[in-house]
């Protein structure tokens, strides 16, 4: 009876051996049928995630540009997107200090100042004029500083977008009333720059501090005034930059092509 009762369960262990060995086999196979496709699926997120992440890279780029001679502005073709206070920061940045756009307006400033004598106490030669460019700059930066402050807390549009419209005279239009209003958070409603010409108005009296015999309400004006001018010059520039460059680069062309 013992010996009889030992071979069923000797034949069952073996059964029960060959069936986990064929389930270990049937995992295997499983696993290796299973890892192409996991790693197609995680190289295709993969692809995905980067072309993301490039277009988003690309989208910012397109939402910070500033031009050396006229400032932030969007493309025509990029959508109008309101900014982050982290862009915010970037573009203020860029605007004080990375770009040469205020140090050329400086220069250019402080050439005038320089031949009109003003102020005179500075007196002439190199030492006159590093005197009043760097008044010019560090108004200059007050007011970036101050606009940049201002329009983040109004949620207003700080770059110049160029006209989605044809012809010279509604575009010279879209850029001149720029200069005097821009958008809320809306991207859409028009709103007074307030930010902007307070801070022309907070930077120019701020600088009758450093100024010989500096007059608060008058350097205030001063101020207003410069921004007005350049600013709807610059507008007025950076609105038909495009057509500008194509239409001086065909002209080199032509030139270059023409030439023996």
């Amino acid at each position: 009876m013992r010996i009889a009762s030992g071979r069923p369960s000797h034949a069952k262990r073996r059964h029960n051996c060959v069936c986990r060995h064929q389930f270990s086999a049937l995992c295997l196979l499983v696993f290796l049928l299973g890892v192409p496709g996991w790693s197609q699926e995680t190289s295709e997120e993969r692809d995905a995630y980067t072309a993301s992440k490039e277009q988003s890279k690309q989208q910012s780029t397109e939402q910070l540009n500033v031009h050396w001679l006229y400032g932030a502005y969007v493309p025509k073709e990029a959508p109008l997107v309101s900014l982050t206070g982290h862009q915010r920061g970037k573009l203020f940045v860029r605007q004080t200090f990375t770009t040469p756009g205020i140090y050329i307006k400086s220069t250019f400033l402080a050439l005038i100042d320089q031949a009109s004598g003003t102020p005179y106490e500075w007196g002439g030669g190199f030492e006159g004029y590093a005197r009043r460019a760097a008044s010019i700059y560090g108004q200059a930066s007050i007011q970036n500083v101050f606009s940049t402050v201002g329009n983040a807390v109004l949620q207003y549009e700080p770059r110049y977008d160029r006209c989605r419209c044809v012809g010279l005279g509604p575009r010279t239009k879209h850029a001149l009333i720029r200069n005097f209003m821009t958008y809320n958070q809306t991207e859409k409603e028009m709103r007074p720059q307030f930010a902007l010409y307070g801070a022309a108005l907070g930077a120019g009296m701020l600088s009758s501090v450093w100024k010989p015999q500096g007059k608060l309400w008058t350097d205030g004006y001063h101020g207003v005034l410069i921004q007005a001018g350049f600013g709807m010059l610059s507008n007025w520039i950076g609105e038909f930059a495009p057509e500008i460059g194509r239409k001086l680069r065909r002209q080199e062309s032509q030139s270059s092509s023409g030439s023996p």
